[in-house]
């Protein structure tokens, strides 16, 4: 009705839960796969296209119900269709847990192995963050934070084919400061629609409603790309240098266009850089433009992190977990959010391709530094949150 009515595609609906850590008080992880098979057929029967709130938060350390969820994340996300996990191990106030980026480096292999069949597809249901906001509506990262009410209507947008064409309308000498102009006044247009549709559907729901997430959120579609408004900035490709700059200057111009045209902008707001989901940043991937290394740098200016990227099955636990630990220190160090959603494609090498279909899209693997690092992550412990007032 309210696609009709508006004439806006509401592409995916999604429903997310108080951390189930929080409110289940089982030590098993038996009883968390049988609450996530539950909810699981709860989401197929009011049809909504995923579920998340399978989460933990383990920042400063694990209770023992935490840990009977994490135990449980490679079979519920092997067994269930719509439900996504995710884990907090990292905030600014209390530093890195590396004993759990070393459990979850551990987590995500066996998620991959237990889905290998579908080239680890439960992968890209499992987020790992630091920082996380509260009321974020995009998955695999979505719980209801705490803090929530009991019911509210978070609103996430796709606007990145509107801020190319908004861009490809340019004088093609604009300067830089005309650019970001061009995307703030962009943003604010995406950013009303979206409040109009959102508080609708929460009048008929007769929820609240909370807030709208202005992340330009890429889809697999070739006119639905980040990576390609880099390059009608002037890049070659996503991953050229200068990229970094462009992704904050995108972000920054995102959220200024957004506040501007609402009160209520929250969530995780500016622009996602997901590998698999952007066939701009396919592409880049592919002719080896785009490296780790590089998207771990865009990520200190983005919208969250490491997302949807395949690295060959043979990857170790620990060299996962210290993926992980670099970005939640980007995070930590920043105060923003960051997350890493990584994919370890069993049987697959460097140069491969997986495929998920849908919006979750395919991504060629990537290579990772084989370089040893076990060492470090297996000391464990926590990295201590970083001082505040002397920052340079």
């Amino acid at each position: 009705e309210i696609e009709a009515e508006f004439g806006v595609p509401i592409v995916n609906t999604r429903v997310s839960l108080t951390p189930l850590a929080l409110v289940v008080p089982r030590t098993e992880p038996e009883a968390f796969a049988e609450v996530a098979r539950a909810v699981d057929e709860a989401g197929a029967d009011v049809g909504v296209n995923f579920v998340g709130g399978f989460s933990a938060l383990v920042q400063k350390g694990a209770t023992e119900v935490d840990r009977a969820l994490i135990r449980a994340i490679p079979r519920v996300l092997a067994d269930t269709e719509r439900l996504c996990s995710s884990v907090v191990v990292a905030s600014t106030r209390t530093g890195i847990n590396m004993d759990a980026c070393l459990e979850m480096g551990r987590v995500i292999r066996e998620t991959a192995e237990r889905t290998a069949d579908r080239d680890g597809i439960g992968c890209a249901k499992l987020v790992v963050f630091a920082n996380p906001v509260e009321d974020n509506p995009f998955m695999a990262g979505a719980f209801l934070g705490p803090g929530e009410p009991e019911a509210t209507v978070l609103v996430g947008v796709s606007g990145p084919g509107a801020v190319r064409r908004a861009l490809e309308g340019l004088d093609p000498g604009a300067d830089l400061g005309e650019v970001a102009e061009t995307i703030k006044k962009t943003a604010f247009k995406i950013t009303r629609m979206g409040e109009l549709v959102g508080r609708e559907v929460a009048r008929r729901l007769g929820a609240r409603f909370g807030i709208l997430d202005l992340s330009l959120a890429p889809t697999p579609a070739e006119g639905d790309s980040v990576a390609r408004i880099l390059e009608v900035m002037g890049l070659g490709r996503a991953g050229a240098p200068g990229s970094t700059a462009a992704v904050m200057m995108l972000n920054d111009a995102v959220k200024k266009g957004g506040m501007f045209a609402s009160s209520s902008v929250g969530g995780l707001s500016g622009a996602f850089i997901p590998v698999s989901e952007d066939a701009g940043m396919i592409q880049a991937a592919e002719e080896g433009v785009l490296t780790l290394e590089k998207l771990e740098a865009m990520t200190a200016v983005c919208s969250v992190g490491l997302d949807m990227i395949a690295v060959p099955g043979d990857t170790p636990p620990e060299t996962l977990a210290a993926i992980l630990a670099d970005e939640m220190a980007i995070g930590v160090a920043n105060g923003k959010t960051t997350a890493v959603r990584i994919i370890p494609a069993p049987g697959k090498k460097a140069g491969d391709r997986v495929r998920f279909g849908g919006l979750l899209g395919e991504a060629p693997v990537m290579p990772v530094n084989p370089t040893p690092c076990a060492g470090f992550v297996r000391r464990g412990g926590r990295i201590p949150a970083p001082v505040q007032a002397f920052r340079n």
